[in-house]
């Protein structure tokens, strides 16, 4: 039998079956330190540098363990790249076959009963414009392929996006979803797909699946992880975050709309309501929308997120929204001939308990926030700590939990990441990248630009942009920190660049993300400037991004109220809100940003931060520590002369048009 040195070895049969194999002794340790927290059933936290190849890592002792896995990932593109292409080499190459199953959230699967809903009521078509031959020809499509389909899923349908109007109209939500009673069940696509993951052997979900399955036990279709021996989540530093949401409360105006437009379709269509007065009925949804109405009355004009203090009027319509809620649950009283009322009662009950632990907070226990837009509101309860509660559901089951990420350490450090969610005693294991970041890469960290504050600031970071860009002949990121300095950055660039359009400009929002992504590879010597989403996931190999320059330090702002509460709440308690939290966390970000740059082993190119901070100030230390190994200028002719020893012979001139 083969053991893992073999596996991975030059002669292994993961060489036999990748063209491009290559022995690599970073990924081999992070496949030996997964198999042991396997055969253990222990929590290991493992950082692995980009390159390690870590998805093999976690795969081939996953599978020789014979344990059943759950595989979570924080993006449907790994989660489809696991189940379509990894799993299948990996199973293949090691002789090793396994029921794999791939689970994706509610809102990917088309709803029979939802759908004929649309097909049957008049009343829905406003909400699909139906009226729009471009939403009528997508809901033929689907009904068409609904008569087809096996899996449910609507990736399927070609041409239609989670974006497009129909869809939300043709999925359940936890909420709307009439579970058992549902006419649909025994056809139902979730079931299904639940069903066949609790079947498997190894079973790939995502973040927000998997921390519905911990907090809320969603759906009460079967507990995932009360059948697995071991979880795997990838990209776990997203973690902290998305279990701070999960753990937390929200409640928004469209729950609410979409509860009291369901209802009014119910009565609309009812001949009778069995136990439940017509009238009572009506009466208690006029009193809902009318308190939903004073609620809106009573918030603040504009439009963002906001601290939800005491305010007696934001308070009082809050408390009536709650008492007519729960006046609308008791008056819904199902019948065989309605057996949607019942749902409809439980969706008022859990809107109103959800809403009343919000309101009632401790401000010790979280934040309360306020945010609003044009079109709605949504209020919001984050949890200061998550750790205990986390730590608890973790450990109540006796298996093993790897979480893996290329960002996980600050420094050498674990304490931040294992901190915020209860594992400081997890074993921690962190892998080097095997790639040489001192002969691929430089890192740039200009002087003379003004401190962040000053107004001139990001005139000064696009007036040193410029000339590395020219040395790179374009292939560049221009990573912001905020949308305000992005759109300065895009108006500068275009005015410099104005009669002479050198290179393609990409911005963040003038297209969607992947558009943009897909152009700029195909481009080669394009520049595209971006914020925070472009800090992490994006992958770019090749010349096609040579050049990585960042605005200044990720630190979170300070007047979000989130931000500030957290540090409110740090402070009060003893601690250090700058060291413990506003820190690591721009390392972490720092990280993320600069790691776009080498994602090969034929990779080059320069890492520009512009923040006079990096040297000026002492804590300079921490995100320089937190870099991949770097050769480190202040020389701007040596980071040009690395560019244009890199850069491809001659540039494509484009015209300057908008993507």
């Amino acid at each position: 039998m083969l053991d893992l040195e073999d596996i991975f070895g030059g002669d292994g049969p993961l060489a036999r079956v990748l063209p491009d194999f290559k022995v690599r002794r970073e990924q081999l340790r992070m496949a030996q330190g997964v198999s042991a927290a396997l055969a253990a059933r222990e929590s290991l936290v493992v950082e692995a540098g980009t390159g390690t190849g870590k998805t093999f890592a976690y795969l081939v002792p996953a599978l020789l363990s014979g344990a059943r896995v759950l595989i979570s990932t924080g993006t449907r593109t790994l989660q489809d790249q696991l189940f379509s292409k990894d799993l299948p080499l990996v199973s293949a190459a090691l002789g090793r076959p396994a029921r794999v199953a791939l689970l994706k959230g509610r809102g990917n699967y088309l709803c029979r009963y939802r759908l004929a809903q649309v097909e049957g009521a008049a009343e829905q078509l406003p909400l699909i414009d139906a009226r729009r031959p471009r939403s009528q020809a997508m809901l033929e499509r689907i009904r068409r392929w609904a008569l087809t389909t096996q899996r449910g899923d609507l990736a399927e349908v070609r041409g239609l996006s989670d974006t497009h109007p129909v869809w939300s109209q043709v999925t359940s939500t936890r909420e709307s979803c009439l579970g058992v009673r549902c006419p649909e069940i025994s056809r139902c696509h979730v079931v299904a797909a639940r069903r066949e993951a609790l079947e498997a052997d190894v079973v790939i979900i995502n973040h927000h699946l998997l921390l519905a399955d911990l907090a809320l036990k969603e759906d009460g279709f079967g507990d995932l992880l009360g059948c697995a021996d071991a979880v795997i989540l990838d990209e776990a530093h997203q973690i902290p975050d998305l279990a701070t949401q999960f753990f937390g409360a929200n409640i928004g105006s469209r729950q609410i709309e979409t509860l009291l437009k369901d209802l009014h379709l119910e009565l609309s269509s009812a001949a009778h309501l069995g136990g439940t007065s017509a009238a009572a009925a009506a009466a208690a949804l006029a009193m809902c929308e009318a308190a939903l109405a004073e609620l809106r009355v009573a918030l603040p004009a504009g439009a963002g997120r906001i601290a939800w203090l005491v305010s007696p009027a934001i308070d009082d319509a809050v408390d009536a929204l709650i008492g007519a809620l729960e006046r609308l649950s008791a008056v819904l009283i199902p019948s065989d001939e309605r057996p949607a009322l019942a749902p409809l009662a439980e969706r008022a009950t859990e809107l109103a308990m959800r809403l009343g632990r919000i309101a009632a907070v401790d401000e010790l226990e979280g934040a309360r926030t306020l945010e609003l837009s044009a079109r709605g509101f949504t209020l919001s309860l984050m949890p200061f700590d998550i750790s205990g509660r986390f730590r608890a559901l973790v450990y109540a089951r006796r298996g093993a939990w790897i979480f893996t990420s290329a960002t996980l350490s600050v420094g050498a450090e674990f304490g931040h990441f294992t901190g915020r969610l209860g594992l400081a005693e997890a074993a921690t294991l962190r892998i080097e990248s095997p790639f040489d970041h001192e002969r691929q890469s430089l890192l740039y960290l200009p002087t003379g630009l003004p401190e962040p504050s000053s107004p001139t600031y990001v005139a000064a970071v696009i007036d040193t942009a410029i000339p590395l860009i020219e040395a790179a002949r374009g292939g560049a990121f221009v990573l912001f920190t905020s949308h305000r300095a992005l759109a300065q950055g895009a108006a500068l660039l275009r005015a410099r660049w104005a009669e002479e359009a050198r290179f393609r400009l990409f911005v963040q929002g003038e297209a969607p993300r992947e558009r943009l992504l897909q152009e700029f590879r195909a481009d080669g010597n394009g520049v595209l400037l971006g914020t925070s989403s472009f800090w992490e996931g994006v992958d770019v190999k090749g010349e096609a991004l040579r050049l990585v320059v960042i605005e200044k330090l990720p630190f979170a702002p300070p007047d979000d109220p989130l931000v500030r509460a957290r540090i409110e709440h740090l402070t009060a308690s003893g601690g250090n809100a700058f060291r413990d939290y506003q820190l690591p966390e721009a390392a972490l970000a720092l990280k993320q940003g600069a790691g776009r740059l080498i994602r090969s082993e034929d990779d080059y190119g320069v890492v520009a931060i512009c923040d006079p901070r990096m040297l000026g100030r002492a804590y300079g230390r921490v995100f320089l520590a937190a870099l991949p190994p770097m050769s480190v200028t202040q020389d701007a002719r040596e980071a040009r002369r690395f560019l244009a020893r890199h850069a491809p012979r001659a540039p494509v001139l484009h015209a300057q048009a908008a993507p």
